[in-house]
Order: C-alpha cells, then structure tokens, then sequence
C-alpha cells in the first residue's frame, strides 16, 4: 500500500515503468489478501485444507491469480528495463505508457485465466484419482501445467534480460576508456544492476523454488493424507510464508534499488548519444 500510495503522489506516474511498479504492488497485496484468506480458512477450519473442500477452489484460485500475476510483472519490469537500456532513443520512446498498460492488461487477464481455471471445471471435486495431496481439490495435472512453465518464465526471462543490461553496460564502458572518456557512471550503472539482479535471482528462488519442489512432491507421491500429516503440510505452510515474504521482498528491491537503478539508467541513455559522437569525432 505504500508503495502504491507513493507512486500515485508522484509525477512519474505517466512513465512505463511506474505503471509496472504500482501493478507489482498490487500484484503482491492481492496475493497477501488472498493468502490471509487461506490462512483464515485454516485457522477455522483445518481438514478443509488439508483434504480438500468445494469451499478452498475459489481461495486458491486467487492465490494461484496473484502469484501469476506478481511472476509475470516481473517478467515485465525486466523486459522493460532492458528495452530502456539496450535499444536506441526511438525505441526508448516506442515503450510508452499506453505500451505499459496494454502489459498490465494483458497479465491481469492471462493470469486471471491460467488461475480461475480450476473454478471453470478443471479441478478433482467429483473424481477420485489425479488428486493433489497438497492442494486439495486441485488437480496434479493442472499444477503441472500451471508450475512447470511459469517457473521456466519467470527464471529463464529475467536471466536473459539482466545479463544483456549487463553485458552492454560494460561494451559501452569499454567502448568509452577506448575514446579516453570517464567510465565511472557506466561503471556505477554495471555494478548496480548486477546486484539488483543478484538479489531477485535469490528472492525467487528462495521464494518459489520450494512451492515448485512441493508440486514436484505431490506429483510423484502416492500416499495418502494421513499418511503425510503433519510434517508435508507444515512444510505447505511454509512454501505459503515465503511467498508471502516475496511480496515483502519486491517493494524493497524494485521501488528503493529501482529508483536508483531508473535514474542511473536514463541518465545513461540521455548521455548515450552524446558521448557517441564525441567518440566518432
């Protein structure tokens, strides 16, 4: 809420990359709000939980929504910080605020998609095979088709885009010393950006990667519930906190290393042009 709060005060709101910060924020405390759902759910009522009720579809298909939705925002941010970097001044002004709340739409919608399916009919209420042991009533084969890919998304994309941000700051860095220029902000940019992606690699892994090693669980086990309670479900609970602890994670990373990070980063691209005539000169 702060950071929405902040963000809406600001002048920068028309920029893209505000637009994908607030819808961050929002991402993250849909998926807080609907984690306090499940959490009261359990608090009430336990056994729907763990063995699975018509009652726990519509919780966990907002929570399975707003996980989504935080996954591919990031994707997002990521895209667009390297569009601001790699590409040239046209193109810097091509990733307008329109471009960014077409995004917005078009993640909200896909994620309300891929997570409300279960309320659509694919979920395991009137079968009794191919039923998840974690996540009652949802289906093994619909938490493969929803874990599987966005774990590839939401690891492989970001790694592609940091690493260029990276790898360009330090050509033009090379670049510049070759002319005889300063490299110090390029320097400074470079640093900045690994360390900044350094820590959403470790937030993400420390966050999804046991909730994806739980489904992978679910998938290849074949006991039963009592045979699993309690420590399988303790450990449900704790895939549950970090994620929660995500959400906590990305305002820190995104809005007070972001800030920092935008301004370093436009400033290079207004000084970008400048410094490569003077190298051509």
């Amino acid at each position: 809420c702060t950071v929405i709060f902040t963000r809406v005060a600001t002048k920068d709101l028309h920029k893209p990359i505000s637009i994908l910060f607030c819808n961050l924020a929002f991402s993250d405390l849909f998926t807080s709000f609907s984690g306090f759902w499940i959490s009261t759910l359990f608090i009430t009522n336990p056994d729907i939980t763990i063995f699975g009720s018509k009652e726990m579809l519509a919780p966990y298909a907002l929570y399975t929504t707003a996980i989504l939705s935080t996954i591919y925002n990031l994707v997002s941010i990521g895209i667009e910080r390297y569009l601001a970097v790699a590409e040239s001044m046209r193109t810097r002004f091509r990733v307008a605020r329109n471009h960014s709340i077409a995004v917005v739409l078009i993640n909200w919608v896909l994620a309300f998609f891929l997570g409300c399916l279960p309320l659509m009919g694919w979920n395991c209420l009137s079968m009794g095979k191919n039923l998840s042991v974690l996540y009652s009533p949802f289906c093994i084969n619909y938490l493969i088709f929803i874990a599987i890919p966005n774990v590839v998304v939401a690891f492989i994309i970001p790694l592609f885009t940091y690493l260029r941000i990276i790898i360009i700051l330090r050509k033009r860095k090379l670049r510049m010393k070759a002319c005889g220029q300063a490299t110090s902000t390029y320097k400074s940019a470079e640093i900045q950006v690994a360390r900044t992606s350094i820590f959403i690699w470790l937030l993400a892994l420390i966050s999804y990667a046991p909730f994806f090693a739980g489904v992978i669980f679910d998938a290849v086990n074949q006991q039963c519930h009592a045979d699993l309670y309690p420590g399988v479900y303790i450990f449900r609970n704790c895939t549950a906190m970090l994620i929660t602890m995500n959400c906590l994670g990305n305002p820190i990373i995104y809005t007070l290393k972001g800030k920092t990070l935008g301004a370093k980063l436009r400033t290079l691209k207004c000084l970008s042009t400048s410094r490569s005539r003077a190298c051509t000169i």
